[in-house]
């Protein structure tokens, strides 16, 4: 785990480093995140989709042996399992949901806030109902002020509100966190993607390789839970990040995740050919 921050280098870069970790490791998980990874940003938070390409990037990826995939995503869990197909772990509201091997768990800490959160975003719903284009989104265990549509006038007034609220109804049990044009409310405790990514990656045969893609400011401690052993890649531009590589958008992260199923592929090719010589030598 690695605590520096610094601008990630052009993926093209990392990739001879990514080459020979993949090729020695037994196994490798993919995480990824969801909005501006998977689907791109849009104004509309209900319209979100995965592009074409890393719907089928995902679902190659998924069949690809010794390889296992996982979303984890800000979103409500049901949300972001219906939006994307394929992957075999889903973690949801920052990893306070987790859908594996058949079964859901949900923290218990957030579990008992959850109607605290309810409360705070019907306030919120009537405290600024209105400002032009502001969504409160309940997702049970958190919730989420979408600012993205928001007039640049009235933003600083959303925040203050948000802020004011949290710190009047929800006391120390809730806090507010940001995002890419959203205020996050949620469960005041050391919690964060990285945490479930490191749950997730404790299931996995040692030695497994770890990667890590996202774009926002709440991918950051995932991140850090697979630097620098993994590789973290993070989409967008080169604002310092716990990250040691990037790509431009979610159409290179399909490409990126194509190019991972390949050199899977030609290790297993390898092994299954090593394999027929050495019986041909018995």
């Amino acid at each position: 785990m690695t605590g520096t921050e610094t601008s990630p280098r052009p993926l093209e870069e990392c990739l001879p480093r990514l080459r020979t970790t993949l090729e020695e490791a037994p196994g490798l998980l993919v995480c990824l995140d969801f909005d501006g990874t998977l689907a791109p940003i849009v104004d509309d938070p209900d319209a979100a989709v995965p592009t074409e390409s890393n719907q089928q990037a995902v679902t190659a990826l998924t069949e690809t042996p010794d390889v296992t995939t996982a979303v984890v995503s800000g979103r409500a869990l049901a949300n972001v399992r219906e939006r994307i197909d394929g992957p075999a772990i889903y973690a949801g509201n920052h990893g306070l949901e987790l859908a594996r091997n058949g079964s859901i768990a949900v923290h218990p800490v957030a579990r008992k806030r959850a109607a605290r959160v309810e409360r705070l975003c019907t306030i919120l719903e009537i405290a600024l109902r209105s400002v032009p284009n502001c969504r409160i989104e309940n997702k049970r265990l958190t919730g989420t002020v979408h600012l993205r549509s928001v007039p640049a006038a009235t933003e600083p007034i959303v925040r203050r509100v948000t802020r004011e609220a949290v710190d009047r109804f929800g006391g120390d049990d809730l806090e507010v966190s940001t995002g890419k044009r959203i205020l996050e409310i949620g469960p005041d405790f050391p919690w964060g993607k990285g945490n479930a990514v490191e749950l997730i990656a404790a299931d996995e045969p040692p030695g497994t390789a770890v990667v890590y893609v996202g774009d926002d400011v709440t991918d950051e401690s995932a991140f850090r839970a697979v630097e620098p052993d993994g590789i973290g890649v993070r989409v967008g531009g080169d604002d310092p990040s716990s990250a040691s590589c990037r790509v431009g958008s979610p159409a290179d992260v399909a490409s990126f995740l194509s190019w991972l199923e390949s050199i899977r592929d030609d290790r297993v090719e390898r092994a299954s050919a090593a394999s027929a010589t050495r019986l041909e030598d018995r």
